[in-house]
C-alpha cells in the first residue's frame, strides 16, 4: 500500500515537472541557466528521497529537511497541477482547430501562484494561527447549579510533529488557563506515535489548570499502532508509559469510565471512552462499561476520539446530552464548510444535532504528515453551559 502511494507521488511529481517544462518554461526562459535553476527543487527532492532510503538513520538534520522536503514537494507539484488543468484546455484546443487563447494560460499561471501562496501561509502561519471559539450550550437537562459551567476542550496535539518547538505549546496552555475553566477535556492523540513524544512538553502542558481538573481519553495514535514496535511487550509498554505522563501531569484518564461532576446537590456525568472506531483505527472503545452505574436521566457529557461513533452506537443507545470529539483535522484544510474532509467523515467540525443529542467535533491543535493548516487553524473549545426551561436543547456557535 504505501508503495503504492508513493508511486502515485511520484506519478504526480514527474508528469507535471514534465508537462510544465516542455510546453511552458523551455520554450520562456530566457537563458540555458534559467532552464536549469528550473529543476532546483526537483533535484533537492531527489536527493532528499535518496539520502532517506540509502541512511534511513541519518540523523537530526533529517528532523528539518523532512518538512523542507515537504514543502518543497507540495511547491513544485500541487501549483503546477493546478497549472495542468487550467491550460490543457487550451492546448487541445490549439491542437484540434489552431485556436489560439491565452485565457487559460494566464488563469492557470493566477491559480498556480495563488495555491503557491495558500501553500506558503499554511505552512508558516497557519498552522500556529490559534484560534478560540466560544459556545453557549443549552439544555433542560443542565441541573441549575451548573447554570455558566465553563468547559475547555482541546484536542489532537500530536505533541511528536512539533519536536522541539515548545513556543505553540506554551501559547496554547496560557490561552486555556485566561478561561478560567470549571472543566478542561483532551479528546486524545497526545502523541503520533511514542511516549517518549511527551519529552520537553510534559511540563508545559502539567501547567494547565481547571476548577474540577484536566481529563482526558486516548485517541487513535496514542496506542501506537503505526510504529514498527519490536514486539508486543514494547508496544504495551509504551502505551503505558504514555498513560503514567498523563498522569505525571496531573490529567485524569477516563478509560471506559465515567465520574461525576459536582455542584452543591447536583452533579452531570462525565464519561470518557477508549478510542473506538472502525478500521483501520483500533475499536477499544466500551461505551455499555463506561456508563454503567451512571445513576437517572442527567445531563450527561461524552469524550470520544472518533466521531463515527456518535451515529453509531451514541444516538442508537444512548441518551448522552453532548459528545466531544476530535480525530478529523478538518484534514487541515478548509475553505469556510468545504473541505476534503466531508468526503470521508459526515461530521467533521464544528456542531451537529440529531434527535436531541449534539456532537461537537475540534479540528485540534496540531498536525500529522504535512506541516500545515489553511482554512482549519488550531482551535480551542470554550463551552459555557445554560439552562433552558421548558424549551429544546439548544447549541449557539460564537466562534471568535
Amino acid at each position: 500500500m504505501i508503495q503504492k502511494f508513493f508511486f502515485l507521488l511520484f506519478i504526480a511529481w514527474a508528469g507535471t515537472e514534465a508537462y510544465a517544462y516542455f510546453f511552458f518554461a523551455r520554450k520562456r526562459a530566457a537563458s540555458s541557466l534559467i532552464r536549469r535553476l528550473y529543476f532546483l527543487p526537483s533535484a533537492f527532492l531527489i536527493i532528499f528521497v535518496l539520502l532517506t532510503f540509502l541512511l534511513p538513520e541519518w540523523g537530526a538534520v533529517n528532523r528539518y529537511l523532512d518538512w523542507a522536503a515537504t514543502i518543497t514537494y507540495l511547491l513544485v507539484v500541487i501549483p503546477k497541477l493546478l497549472f495542468l488543468l487550467c491550460t490543457l484546455p487550451g492546448i487541445l484546443l490549439q491542437f484540434l482547430f489552431k485556436w489560439h487563447c491565452k485565457l487559460f494560460y494566464w488563469l492557470g499561471i493566477i491559480a498556480a501562484f495563488v495555491c503557491a501562496g495558500g501553500i506558503l501561509y499554511g505552512t508558516t502561519i497557519g498552522k500556529t494561527n490559534l484560534e478560540t471559539k466560544d459556545i453557549d450550550f443549552h439544555s433542560t437537562d443542565l441541573p441549575p447549579a451548573f447554570d455558566g459551567y465553563k468547559i475547555v476542550q482541546i484536542s489532537d496535539l500530536h505533541t511528536g510533529s512539533w519536536r522541539d518547538k515548545k513556543q505553540f505549546m506554551e501559547e496554547i496552555v496560557r490561552t486555556v488557563n485566561q478561561q478560567q475553566a470549571d472543566l478542561i477535556v483532551f479528546t486524545g492523540d497526545i502523541v503520533n506515535q511514542r511516549a517518549v513524544e511527551l519529552d520537553g512538553f510534559q511540563g508545559i502542558l502539567s501547567r494547565l489548570k481547571a476548577k474540577d481538573g484536566v481529563y482526558s481519553i486516548l485517541g487513535n495514535h496514542d496506542y501506537g499502532t503505526y510504529h514498527p514496535w519490536k514486539s508486543p511487550q514494547e508496544e504495551a509498554d509504551n502505551l503505558a508509559d504514555l498513560q503514567q505522563r498523563e498522569a505525571d501531569m496531573g490529567w485524569k484518564l477516563l478509560n471506559n469510565a465515567h465520574v461525576y461532576l459536582k455542584r452543591g446537590n447536583d452533579s452531570i456525568a462525565l464519561i470518557g471512552v477508549e478510542n473506538w472506531g472502525k478500521p483501520p483505527f483500533d475499536g477499544k472503545g466500551d461505551l455499555k462499561k463506561a456508563m454503567e452505574g451512571i445513576r437517572g436521566n442527567g445531563f450527561k457529557i461524552l469524550l470520544s476520539h472518533n466521531p463515527t461513533h456518535w451515529d453509531a452506537e451514541v444516538i442508537p443507545q444512548t441518551d448522552i446530552n453532548l459528545t466531544l470529539s476530535g480525530h478529523t483535522h478538518a484534514m487541515q484544510f478548509a475553505l469556510g464548510d468545504l473541505s476534503p474532509c466531508a468526503w470521508f467523515y459526515d461530521e467533521w467540525k464544528g456542531m451537529y444535532e440529531k434527535e436531541g443529542q449534539y456532537l461537537y467535533v475540534n479540528i485540534g491543535l496540531g498536525f500529522v504528515g504535512i506541516p500545515f493548516r489553511l482554512g482549519a487553524n488550531p482551535e480551542i473549545t470554550v463551552f459555557t453551559l445554560k439552562c433552558r426551561n421548558g424549551k429544546q436543547p439548544q447549541a449557539i456557535d460564537e466562534s471568535n
